[in-house]
């Protein structure tokens, strides 16, 4: 079976074909970085993450794009009340981000655009639309003509047209034909950035600027669009208007992401439920809340407990032991060259990442029970399958990435722990056991773990 997603568009599951053979052109809406990232764009960029590492799994060349928007009514207001530059909020905040992302071990983007940098082509684009019939310019803002698409403006989202209301993006609502037109460039006001036009100097409008950057590095035409669902409408219904009637195939994939909520709540500032990455790695290792925030199937609603999360700790910390302990006996050897035929299917089935871990997880006991059997060969085979399905979903424990294996003071560590291993030893064999047991309540006391197995003593750092 090969991949199929779910696209929002059509409202089914679609076998996935791309453009070019062998290529894949993905856009996802990245941060609009007005403050720091909280867990729900930790989520997606985790999802979006698993997708790119999958589709580069099955063979394709990804170009990923997933744009900053740097410029936004919110961003200003905060600049505002902050007494900040306005640039400098965007910019400290993107840096936030991007340090969550990598914390999180999500691959860095083909390239990260941001909406400042690519005026002319927002300006190019609605000069286009104007040429076309579908968009105006009014009292000193360019606007979006949703009338003269009124055919196609809804199909995303399932709505109609005479239900929507007005798009409220605009203090000059009189100044539009139409209530729902919505601002593809808003005139500069006092204090704001703004940028020389045709019409005027403004600012862009938030839905222009990710039609015009997906279709600089895409194309006119590319495979997938990713985001949140909060992101269908408005955001994403206009996207495919403004690019649509420019003449833009755009994208043939419409894929979004489930929402978050904290113990059953909306997340918000007003509520005071906002969870941040420092919060999470309070309480769990980075590869956890990864592991947390990936077990989930990525359409679904996730909702953040305090008791969920410690579930998924312990969920990973089994596979951790197996791939640990497997390790030691067998050699850690190479993730296994082919994956599990269930795990691919249940990858290509709509990225299905529960029914996935449960394949993971089937081979864990296997390989347990493998290792308590005395079975070094089909331990180590389990070892590598796991590993590969691990790899897969960025959560492989033997990653240097999760292990600090470069780090210069494991060896350091190692060698001093080896020291009183090997003195506890010898006072086992003179038959010292308080001495023995004081020696492992030491290392306890300093975080080190120890457990006596048939092959000896092996020892860890204690987990959070």
């Amino acid at each position: 079976m090969s991949l199929r997603l779910y696209d929002t568009s059509t409202r089914t599951v679609r076998a996935f074909e791309p453009l070019a053979e062998g290529r894949v052109g993905m856009y996802v809406c990245g941060a609009t970085p007005q403050a720091s990232p909280h867990i729900g764009h930790l989520r997606s960029g985790v999802i979006y993450d698993v997708l790119l590492r999958w589709l580069r799994q099955s063979g394709y060349a990804v170009t990923f794009v997933r744009n900053v928007t740097d410029i936004d009514d919110k961003i200003l207001a905060v600049a505002a009340a902050s007494d900040t530059p306005w640039f400098a909020v965007a910019e400290g905040n993107q840096r936030v981000f991007n340090r969550g992302y990598d914390t999180l071990g999500c691959l860095p983007p083909t390239i990260e655009p941001r909406a400042t940098g690519h005026v002319p082509e927002m300006i190019r684009l609605i000069r286009r639309l104007i040429e076309n019939g579908h968009a105006y310019a009014a009292g000193g803002d360019v606007y979006f003509d949703v009338l003269s698409w009124a055919e196609h403006y809804g199909a995303l989202s399932n709505q109609r047209l005479e239900n929507m209301r007005s798009a409220g993006d605009t203090p000059n609502e009189d100044a539009k034909r139409d209530a729902r037109d919505f601002a593809l460039w808003k005139g500069a006001k006092p204090g704001e950035p703004s940028w020389e036009t045709p019409w005027g100097e403004g600012r862009p409008g938030w839905h222009l600027e990710c039609s015009a950057m997906a279709t600089r590095y895409l194309g006119a035409a590319f495979d997938i669009h990713g985001g949140g669902m909060d992101l269908i409408f408005p955001h994403h219904e206009n996207e495919i208007a403004q690019s649509n009637a420019a003449g833009d195939p755009f994208a043939r994939y419409w894929l979004h992401n489930g929402l978050l909520t904290v113990d059953g709540e909306k997340m918000s500032k007003s509520v005071g439920n906002v969870v941040l990455l420092p919060d999470l790695l309070g309480r769990a290792r980075p590869v956890e809340v990864r592991y947390y925030l990936a077990s989930a199937h990525y359409r679904s609603l996730l909702d953040f407990t305090h008791a969920s999360l410690g579930e998924a700790v312990a969920a990973y910390q089994r596979i951790e032991g197996f791939v640990t302990r497997a390790a030691e006996v067998a050699g850690a050897g190479a993730p296994a060259a082919a994956l599990p035929e269930a795990f691919v299917a249940a990858m290509d089935d709509d990225l299905a990442v529960p029914q996935a871990l449960a394949v993971v997880h089937e081979r864990v006991r296997e390989g347990n029970s493998a290792l308590a059997a005395g079975d070094v060969v089909a331990a180590a085979e389990h070892l590598a399958a796991v590993r590969a399905m691990t790899a897969v979903l960025g959560l492989d424990p033997l990653d240097p990435e999760w292990t600090g294996a470069d780090d210069d003071l494991r060896p350091v560590v190692d060698a001093l722990v080896g020291v009183a291993l090997e003195q506890r030893q010898a006072a086992r064999t003179r038959k010292d056991y308080a001495a023995a047991d004081a020696i492992r309540d030491g290392l306890t006391a300093a975080g080190v773990l120890v457990e006596d197995t048939p092959h000896g003593p092996r020892w860890e750092l204690k987990r959070a």
